[in-house]
C-alpha cells in the first residue's frame, strides 16, 4: 500500500487536534520585566465562540502583548485590533513587538480598516450650533428641490410640445394606480370630514336658530379648501411614498443605471409620467373629495339637524359660486407636481442598503405634507389679497 504524502499527513492530523480555547493571562510587572498580557489558544472564528473577558487590573498605563501556543486568524485580529483601539483611547500604550510577525501584520491589517472611536470629550454642539445645522440641510434640500424642478421644466416642456413622444402607456397606469385606486381611501376620508364639520357647525348655529347655514359652512370650507387639501394630504401619503419606494429600489437594485447604459433616460422613463399623470389625476381627486365632503354634510343636516335634502341641495348655489370651485381646484395641479417631484427626488437620491429606502419614504411624505399645507397657506394669502 503506497505510503501518504507527508503533508498531507500533517494536514489530516492538524485537522484532526483539537481547538485550545482563547484565553488571556495577565503577567504583572517582575523586576526590569514589564507588565504584559498573553494570549494562549486559537483566537481564530472556530475558536472564539466566547470571546474571552480582558483582566486588566485599574492602574495599568503600558503593557506589552504576548503570545503562548498561539494562532490568529481574521477574525481573532479584528476582535484584538479593536480591543487595542480602545486601550489607546484611553490612554494605555500598548508593546506589540512581542507577538509574532504574521500576527503583528494582520493587526495592521486591521487597524487600518477600523472605523475610529468617536471622541468622548468632545464637547456637544450648542443650541445655535444644532439650528445653523437644520437651517442648512433644510436650505439644501429646498435647493435640490429647485433643481429638480429645473430639469423638469427643461426636460419637460420640449415633450410637451412633441407629446407624442410622451409614454402614455405609462402615463395612464400611473393615472390607475394614483387616481382609480385612490378613489375609496378619498371619497371615504371627505365623507367623514364633512360630516364632522356639519356635526361641530351645526352644534353652534342651531343654537341660533340658523340650522340651514350648515349648507354655507360645509360647502364653502369643502369647495375651498377641505376637498383639495385632504385629497393632496392622501396622495402624498399614499402615492408619494409609493414613488419613493418604486425609485429608491429601482436605484439600489441598479436598475437605473442599466436603463442609462440603453441609452434611455430614467427621467423620461419613471419620472415624467407620473408627474403629468397626478397632475391629470389629483384635480380630479379634488372634485370626487368636493362631491363626498358635501354628501356627508348632507346626510348630517337631514337627520341632525333638520335640514332635508331637496334645501341642502337647492341651497348650494347660492351659497357658492364657480368661483370657489375654481379657487379649490387651482391649487390641485400645484399640489400634485410638488407631491411628484418629493417623492421621484427623494427616490433617485436613495444611497446604501433596503433601510435608506424607509428612511428615504419617511423624508417624502413628510415633506410632501409639509409643503402641501404650506402652498395652501400662500393660495389662501394671494386668494385674500386679491379680494376672492
Amino acid at each position: 500500500m503506497p505510503s501518504e504524502p507527508v503533508s498531507s499527513a500533517q494536514s489530516r492530523a492538524s485537522a484532526s487536534a483539537p481547538v485550545v480555547l482563547p484565553a488571556l493571562r495577565w503577567d504583572p510587572a517582575n523586576g526590569d520585566a514589564g507588565a504584559s498580557l498573553c494570549f494562549v489558544g486559537a483566537w481564530t472564528a472556530q475558536g472564539l465562540m466566547t470571546v474571552p473577558a480582558v483582566p486588566l487590573p485599574q492602574g495599568v498605563t503600558a503593557f506589552a502583548l504576548t503570545a503562548q501556543d498561539f494562532t490568529l486568524d481574521a477574525a481573532g485580529a479584528l476582535v484584538l485590533a479593536r480591543w487595542i483601539q480602545a486601550w489607546s483611547a484611553a490612554g494605555q500604550r500598548v508593546e506589540l513587538t512581542a507577538l509574532p510577525e504574521r500576527a503583528q501584520t494582520l493587526l495592521a491589517l486591521m487597524a487600518e480598516r477600523l472605523v475610529p472611536l468617536p471622541d468622548a470629550t468632545e464637547p456637544r454642539e450648542n443650541i445655535l450650533a444644532r439650528i445653523g445645522r437644520v437651517a442648512v440641510g433644510q436650505w439644501q434640500e429646498a435647493s435640490a428641490f429647485l433643481a429638480f424642478l429645473g430639469e423638469l421644466i427643461v426636460r419637460g416642456l420640449p415633450l410637451l410640445l412633441f407629446f407624442w413622444r410622451i409614454r402614455w402607456r405609462l402615463v395612464f397606469a400611473e393615472i390607475e394606480a394614483a387616481g382609480v385606486r385612490a378613489l375609496g381611501i378619498v371619497g371615504l376620508l371627505s365623507f367623514l370630514i364633512g360630516m364632522v364639520m356639519a356635526y361641530q357647525g351645526g352644534a353652534t348655529l342651531a343654537s341660533y336658530g340658523a340650522n340651514v347655514l350648515i349648507v354655507n359652512l360645509v360647502s364653502i370650507i369643502t369647495l375651498r379648501e377641505m376637498g383639495p387639501l385632504l385629497a393632496a394630504i392622501i396622495v402624498a401619503g399614499r402615492t408619494g411614498s409609493s414613488y419613493t419606494a418604486q425609485l429608491g429600489t429601482m436605484r439600489i437594485t441598479e436598475e437605473i443605471d442599466a436603463l442609462r447604459s440603453l441609452g434611455l433616460s430614467p427621467f423620461e422613463l419613471l419620472v415624467l409620467p407620473k408627474v403629468i399623470a397626478l397632475v391629470i389625476a389629483l384635480p380630479l381627486l379634488s372634485v370626487f373629495a368636493d362631491v363626498m365632503g358635501l354628501l356627508g354634510g348632507a346626510v348630517v343636516a337631514n337627520f341632525g339637524f333638520g335640514v332635508s335634502y331637496s334645501v341642502y341641495v337647492a341651497r348650494i348655489p347660492e351659497a357658492v359660486s364657480s368661483t370657489t370651485l375654481m379657487l379649490g381646484l387651482v391649487k390641485a395641479p400645484v399640489f400634485a407636481v410638488v407631491i411628484a417631484l418629493i417623492g421621484c427626488m427623494q427616490g433617485l437620491r436613495v444611497r446604501g442598503s433596503a433601510a435608506a429606502v424607509g428612511k428615504a419614504t419617511t423624508i417624502s411624505v413628510v415633506q410632501a405634507i409639509f409643503m402641501v399645507i404650506i402652498i395652501d397657506a400662500v393660495f389662501s394669502i394671494l386668494f385674500n389679497l386679491m379680494g376672492y
